[in-house]
């Protein structure tokens, strides 16, 4: 009897084939989700594939044949000046305006999280310029760089200061880049303000209590609680940063001037594929500003993430 219950074939229980409703309930949720599903192919998924063979060709817009050449367009761009110009300007405005918007928007955080009279009326007047478009913003800010009459020369003008060429001025260009990315920070001030009033209110009683003053409780309370919203502030800062264009292709017209001082690399991007019509070299630049964008985040989260504290961890 052993023997033959050692011997019994096993059976396996038969997987249940899905019901009808469950059929038609899977087939009417494709219909439904199908719009989506279409865009994010025919928008998103084929030109990142058709960019990645493309950056292999000497594609361009004005001819008919396209010839595969290799890695020709990424040699060429290690030859490239222009090229690496650009990619140091790009390092300059990310390297400055990410810990600048960083250290902006938890400033105005932490003065919009004091309870005093009139505290949603503050937080409105911070976070209207995110809901400026950003070619208006742009705009704007073009006007209020102008040399002659824009409004920070004025200011400097009644304090008896000349004031730069901001825009017209090489060595002014990108610092005024960076005072107008930073007007921006209204989206990662709320951020911050969330993380702020996530921070327990005892702990800080305690510590004052104590005898710790406020920039001692900032610093060993209150930041190492908002750390998961400075870490995400500063990773979406720098994938932003490389991404750089709009901003500065209205106040430069899509030129990069004065000088080239503004030619930050997504702006040479577009450049080489709709003014130079390299559309195989500018998905070459494009392959490459994501490889860069890529490893640079991953050493962020690899030096950066430990130090991260999530309350209860």
């Amino acid at each position: 009897m052993a023997t033959q219950a050692a011997t019994a074939p096993i059976t396996r229980p038969r997987k249940r084939r899905r019901s009808a409703k469950a059929r038609r309930d899977f087939f009417w949720g494709l219909v439904f989700t199908s719009p989506a599903i279409i865009g994010l192919l025919w928008f998103t998924a084929y030109p990142v594939f058709a960019s990645l063979y493309y950056s292999f060709t000497n594609y361009t817009m004005v001819g008919h044949h396209t010839r595969w050449i290799g890695l020709t367009n990424y040699r060429d761009l290690m030859h490239d000046n222009t090229w690496w110009s650009s990619l140091w300007n790009t390092f300059y405005i990310v390297i400055l305006s990410v810990p600048i918007g960083i250290v902006v928007a938890v400033a105005l955080a932490s003065l919009l999280n004091l309870n005093v009279r009139g505290q949603a009326i503050y937080r409105t007047i911070f976070f209207l310029p995110t809901m400026v478009p950003i070619v208006a913003s742009a705009v704007i800010w073009w006007y209020v760089f102008d040399p002659q009459f824009g409004a920070f020369n004025s200011i400097l003008k009644a304090v008896g200061i000349t004031g730069p060429g901001w825009l017209n001025d090489p060595h002014w260009a990108k610092p005024a880049l960076i005072i107008l990315l930073t007007w921006g920070v209204g989206n990662l001030m709320m951020i911050m303000l969330a993380g702020l009033q996530d921070v327990p209110r005892e702990l800080h009683e305690a510590a004052q209590v104590d005898g710790a003053g406020w920039l001692s409780r900032f610093r060993n309370i209150t930041l190492p609680f908002l750390s998961p919203h400075l870490m995400f502030g500063l990773v979406t800062g720098l994938i932003f940063g490389f991404q750089f264009f709009t901003q500065v292709f209205v106040v430069t017209v899509g030129q990069g001037t004065p000088a080239g001082s503004t030619l930050v690399a997504g702006l040479y991007l577009f450049q080489n594929a709709f003014s130079f019509f390299k559309v195989g070299y500018a998905s070459a630049i494009a392959w490459l500003l994501f490889i860069i964008i890529a490893v640079i985040t991953a050493i962020t989260f690899r030096l950066v993430g430990r130090r991260v504290y999530y309350g209860g961890e």
